[in-house]
């Protein structure tokens, strides 16, 4: 499948690849404005709906790292953009024109980035007083803030005619509630909504053309589900038949339509409610992963919609889809440089039966058996024989992983490593219950699926080489690298550990507010109030169990995860006596003008660079040594 005589011209060409995201319509659905790395350089490109026309609107000014969304401005002339320094996601909120001109729009302290857009205003989201909350900033004017909760604000949205904003938050003694709020523009006379249960969560999306109704989401009855809530009435309908975990998306514009997702297994399919009826039907596309942009930002016009698709061995497509007749435009092709879809492995998905307790030794925490589940996995097959595995646990964790297009599995596979990732308990669609699996249980559970699957794909298919099992992964999949390395070290040959968590008593005190709220103390609670498990499930408390070479990446920027917490796992290292360097237990590598991992083709052909070389020495394939010789 891969010529390996020039094995850095692989990981350059993979690198280089182009890639399109946060595609965004504009308010009359006839342009797209989208980050697009065509240039070798992230940079903010529209595309004319009609004509196919792809103008390129900045030139260097945006970031290199095309983490943070995009928004037009109300009258389709300018495309506000988030510039942080280097990766550290402090944002500041610019606007680009058509022109090509670039001017600050708002500067704050702390992370602060554009929630919403009105005529003659900007509804934000800033942490700029300490916890994430809602600002106001008139065009040319002053900022004001203008919610002051001691929980973060998520999910807000302003009405069409702008004079009333809908958010989410929880004021509760249920710290895994979330409620909805309706206030006034200016976060004057605000109320909650009497929607889902006491410890859901419920969140508000798009309001409807008339801004007399709320598209709502929601998960009290486990799986999460599609709401209309009237704002006259006070009541709310809820859509579909609770088979699938759905997501909304957005209003259409004749009111009587709503758009969103459905997840099934490894897959994400949007789907359309005819509110007449309250029938749905999924849209006619191939299996794979299909997802809109921004909420309530897709709609094209009256009846189409917009949405990427892709497949493990296709990238993503940029489409246009019509709710009538079904039919499918093509926006944007991929690029594939000098491959093929054929060249790149492809994921097949299963299901184990995990307690959360492996047959392999547990070196760090000793746990019963917990409830038994049905796991959900993905295997990519190198083709190597026989392959080495590298176990890739995903990052949230709460997300998944899906049948998409995923380039850092193709780097390993192109090398010759099968990938396995695993929906451990924790993961995201399957439920409020799944979800919540994990509280207060950070290094329990999930941890055991993790190794539960990979002892079961070893077991199941011979052409895996059990002696050359490495595991890797980044932000929490770097967590649970640092984690499997500890507390299962008879099953690993290598790990790689990316933008990790290794103390979390440092990382509730350094990392952001809203992170310190909804994440650490979410799950766990305080270190104040429950200092045992903090202590117990960090990674540096058992860092003498380590026993095979791992190579700890962190970019000196990152704000989510604090470059603190690599420092502190090698430190504890040195004072055990374990070695650094390339013939040693482990090796080291900050990364400089980075932040919490990078999409810029340059620093990720470093970090390709970097994974590569590092598993070859330490792990290796046979085809590689072949073409060595």
């Amino acid at each position: 499948m891969w010529d390996m005589d020039d094995v850095d011209d692989v990981l350059e060409e993979l690198a280089s690849l182009p890639t399109m995201v946060h595609a965004t319509a504009s308010p009359d659905g006839d342009e797209v404005a989208l980050y697009y790395d065509i240039t070798g350089r992230n940079e903010l490109h529209v595309l004319d709906v009609e004509t196919g026309e792809l103008g390129q609107w900045s030139d260097g000014e945006v970031p290199r790292n095309a983490r943070w969304h995009v928004d037009w401005d109300e009258g389709g002339d300018r495309v506000y953009f988030h510039l942080d320094e280097a990766g550290d996601e402090q944002n500041d909120v610019y606007a680009v024109d058509r022109d090509g001109g670039v001017e600050p729009v708002v500067e704050m302290e702390g992370q602060t980035y554009v929630v919403d857009t009105a005529e003659d205003a900007l509804l934000l989201g800033s942490n700029r007083d300490g916890q994430l909350n809602l600002f106001r900033h008139e065009l040319g004017g002053e900022t004001a803030k203008i919610t002051d909760y001691e929980r973060a604000v998520w999910a807000a949205v302003l009405s069409p005619e702008g004079d009333r904003v809908a958010y989410a938050t929880n004021e509760t003694d249920d710290f895994d509630n979330r409620d909805t709020y309706v206030a006034d523009a200016d976060g004057s006379n605000a109320r909650v909504l009497d929607v889902g249960d006491l410890g859901a969560e419920t969140s508000p999306v798009d309001w409807s053309p008339e801004g007399d109704r709320l598209l709502l989401a929601d998960n009290s009855p486990d799986l999460g589900r599609i709401g209309v809530y009237d704002l006259e009435s006070e009541s709310v309908r809820w859509l579909g038949d609770g088979e699938y975990e759905e997501t909304p998306e957005a209003f259409m514009p004749d009111g009587d339509r709503v758009v969103g997702t459905r997840t099934r297994d490894a897959l994400t399919v949007p789907v359309v409610y005819d509110l007449k009826t309250g029938e749905s039907r999924e849209f006619d596309l191939p299996e794979g992963v299909a997802e809109f942009g921004m909420a309530g930002e897709s709609v094209l016009g009256a009846d189409r919609v917009l949405l990427t698709h892709t497949t493990p061995t296709t990238r993503p497509t940029l489409l246009a889809y019509d709710l009538r007749s079904d039919e499918t435009e093509t926006l944007l092709e991929p690029e594939y440089g000098p491959f093929e879809p054929d060249d790149f492995a492809d994921a097949e998905y299963f299901t184990v039966t995990s307690d959360g307790v492996p047959g392999t030794r547990q070196a760090a925490v000793g746990h019963d058996p917990y409830e038994e589940l049905e796991v959900g996995a993905l295997l990519y097959d190198s083709g190597e024989r026989p392959s080495p595995l590298v176990v890739n646990p995903h990052g949230g964790p709460r997300a998944r992983d899906e049948m998409r297009f995923d380039l850092y599995t193709q780097v390993l596979a192109a090398r010759g490593f099968s990938v396995l990732q695993v929906n451990y308990r924790g993961s995201t669609g399957r439920g409020r219950e799944f979800v919540r699996a994990l509280d207060e249980d950070w290094g329990g559970a999930e941890q055991g699926d993790v190794a539960a699957a990979a002892e079961h794909v070893l077991g199941e298919y011979d052409w895996l080489d059990g002696d050359r099992v490495a595991v890797f992964g980044g932000s929490y999949g770097g967590y649970s690298a640092y984690w499997q390395l500890v507390q299962y070290p008879d099953l690993y040959d290598a790990g790689v550990a990316w933008i990790g968590l290794t103390d979390l008593a440092d990382q509730f005190e350094n990392t952001m507010p809203h992170y310190r709220t909804e994440l650490m103390e979410k799950y766990l609670g305080t270190p104040e109030e429950h200092p045992d498990l903090y202590e117990e499930r960090s990674p540096v408390t058992h860092a003498d169990n380590l026993a095979a070479p791992l190579l700890m990446v962190h970019g000196v920027n990152d704000r989510r995860v604090p470059v603190s917490q690599a420092r502190i796992f090698r430190e504890r290292l040195e004072e055990l006596g374990y070695r650094e360097g390339e013939d040693g237990d482990f090796e080291y590598r900050e990364l400089g003008e980075e932040g919490h991992a990078s999409s810029d083709q340059e620093q990720k052909l470093r970090m390709f660079r970097l994974l590569d070389d590092f598993l070859q020495r330490r792990v290796g394939t046979p085809r590689v040594a072949e073409a060595d010789d």
